[in-house]
């Protein structure tokens, strides 16, 4: 089967990777575009992911959306024409969706967020299969028009792709961090998407509270990044680094987004989400769970080496989750 996958964000790199790799592994030939964005093309020439760079993101206004899902979608498509894909797959990428139906191919779509109204508005519509973890109720897709297509799956996403995961402590020399101190790991808020449209006052006061500590600060884009190295004493990476084994080696994770909160989770260290949009599904069952703790008042943190234990992880096979995306 020729199948084509296409990245838009750097999230969808650590998704699709080891599902790209299995399903070339069965024997199917897979290929790969993405999109110029955040750490999307330094993450796939980290994880030695042939692609084809095709667009960039055009901002987060809802004009310039609209804007670059046309522009890129057109480029998308005549880049597929003449490859003749049997399906086209994507974690949340409106991209694909739309430029596979221009095409007429087949095509299915993943996430585990199921509050971005405009993103699901297309992409659900477009596909054949919606593959979601099982937390979501299929109802909260009905409005989007997934009704019938939604393929649920166990657990989350970072279990499957961290199945092969091990730490490397080479990320903690490259950052010069010394491991015998507590270290902080603090995620930026995605101030470009639509479902995150509001000040964050809380997240200033954090980065006030953790500034005197090792903490290591992920900038999502330049302008957070300028912000962030203007204010001192963070240590802010100037590419794409192990972001997983800074996370398992990590004291503590503070994140106003959802991936590096759920790999948190996943592997094993305490994690406290800043986020202010609305929860989902997958994210209110960790708070009922208390495996994630919502953010309040920075005076909650504690900075601290935690102690060393075995983290007994769940590991579940990312085939799993590909039968899903090409199930009919």
């Amino acid at each position: 089967m020729r199948i084509w996958v296409d990245l838009t964000n750097s999230p969808h790199v650590l998704v699709m990777r080891p599902l790209i790799e299995a399903m070339r592994a069965d024997g199917h030939e897979v290929q790969v575009t993405a999109r110029d964005f955040a750490q999307t093309l330094q993450l796939c020439e980290r994880f030695a992911i042939a692609h084809t760079a095709i667009g960039r993101h055009r901002g987060g206004r809802l004009s310039s959306k609209g804007l670059g899902l046309a522009h890129r979608s057109g480029a998308l498509a005549r880049w597929a024409r003449p490859r003749r894909f049997d399906v086209a797959l994507g974690h949340g990428s409106n991209d694909v969706t739309v430029a596979a139906a221009l095409l007429r191919i087949p095509s299915a779509t993943a996430f585990d967020y199921e509050w971005a109204t405009v993103q699901h508005n297309v992409n659900c519509r477009l596909v054949r299969a919606v593959v979601v973890p099982e937390a979501i109720p299929p109802e909260r897709l009905d409005r989007y028009g997934a009704r019938g297509k939604v393929r649920p799956y166990k657990g989350l996403k970072e279990e499957y792709y961290l199945a092969d995961f091990e730490p490397d402590d080479a990320v903690l020399a490259e950052l010069g961090l010394d491991r015998r101190e507590p270290i902080v790991v603090v995620r930026t808020p995605p101030e470009v998407s639509l479902y995150h449209r509001f000040e964050n006052p809380l997240f200033a006061r954090v980065l006030d509270k953790v500034r005197d500590a090792q903490a290591v600060v992920l900038p999502r884009t330049p302008t957070q990044r300028a912000e962030i190295e203007a204010l001192g004493g963070f240590t802010i990476p100037d590419r794409a680094v192990d972001a997983q084994s800074l996370i398992a080696f990590a004291d503590l994770v503070i994140s106003a987004g959802g991936t590096m909160n759920r790999e948190a989770v996943a592997l094993g260290t305490p994690v406290f989400t800043t986020f202010e949009g609305r929860p989902g599904a997958v994210d209110e069952a960790l708070l009922r769970e208390g495996r994630l703790l919502k953010l309040e008042d920075p005076n909650e943190i504690t900075i601290a080496k935690r102690p060393l234990h075995d983290v007994s992880r769940i590991r579940r096979d990312p085939r799993d989750l590909v039968k899903l995306l090409l199930s009919d």
